[in-house]
């Protein structure tokens, strides 16, 4: 099992510069601790509080990070394909290891897609447009834009990936999980998965995978957590929070505790081969 962090890029503050400060300050302290791979995520027209968008700010963290794997989400559908090779592709220059692509079609009701300009009925068509179209600018060819739903001329980037770009896929119904083992490297659980249904998923998603004939690299099972400095002092924090129905997620789906309980819930993930 790999333990790695995607980092938060939402923070409430009137500095914006304060909440720039704290995920270099973040990323420093996962580098240190050794952890095995750094993401940011991606939302738009987002507010009050300060949300960092993820190619500029993940071009500013991979200076605080070594050759492990580093990478950004992004949703495609959101994304002007020939922008988004243009991003990744410097983004990969910059990082000394690996890049991965985490990718999703988004939420239907994320308010982004009104504020971009983009259906939210035309979510699948325009994610698997995009994919395609990016991998193949990733190649070096220059392309003709004949698509449905982005149409350009003609469009060549530079500088391209040093090495093949991952590509993680992130779904929760049957649909998107296929989607991921048919044209993904990866597929990448949502947060509020309980332990069986996150199990479940990652059958699915792994039979799948030989249905289309691919080998998947990873399952990458991401959960919110919260790391006290002892077993009473989460309860404390976290109780309250529950409360109020954290993000509307079964608490089953999180993990908190001391250093020791959190090891330990991430032990049960790796004894069920979810990893």
């Amino acid at each position: 099992m790999r333990i790695g962090v995607s980092l938060s890029s939402s923070h409430r503050t009137d500095d914006a510069r304060e909440g720039a400060r704290w995920m270099v300050e973040r990323t420093r302290a996962a580098n240190a601790a050794g952890l095995d791979s750094l993401f940011v995520g991606d939302h738009h027209s987002t507010g009050p509080g300060k949300y960092y968008q993820n190619s500029p700010i993940l071009g500013r963290l991979l200076a605080e990070w070594d050759e492990r794997p580093a990478g950004a989400l992004y949703l495609l559908p959101l994304w002007h394909p020939v922008l988004l090779a243009e991003q990744v592709g410097t983004l990969a220059s910059i990082a000394q290891g690996r890049f991965i692509m985490q990718c999703a079609v988004g939420a239907e009701d994320d308010p982004a897609f009104d504020a971009l300009g983009v259906k939210p009925s035309q979510r699948p068509s325009r994610f698997e447009e995009c994919l395609e179209t990016v991998r193949a600018l990733w190649a070096g060819e220059s392309i003709e834009g004949n698509g449905r739903r982005y149409p350009f001329r003609t469009a060549r980037v530079a500088p391209v990936p040093s090495e093949p770009i991952e590509v993680w896929i992130g779904g929760s119904v049957p649909t998107t999980i296929d989607r991921a083992a048919r044209l993904g490297d990866a597929w990448l659980a949502d947060p509020g998965l309980t332990p069986v249904v996150a199990r479940e998923h990652a059958a699915m998603y792994l039979n799948r995978s030989v249905v289309h004939g691919r080998k998947p690299k990873a399952v990458a099972i991401r959960r919110d957590i919260y790391v006290g400095a002892d077993p009473e002092e989460p309860r404390r924090t976290v109780a309250p929070i529950l409360a109020r129905g954290y993000r509307g997620f079964d608490p089953s789906a999180l993990v908190w505790g001391s250093v020791e309980q959190v090891a330990g819930q991430f032990r049960t993930l790796a004894d069920h081969r979810v990893h």
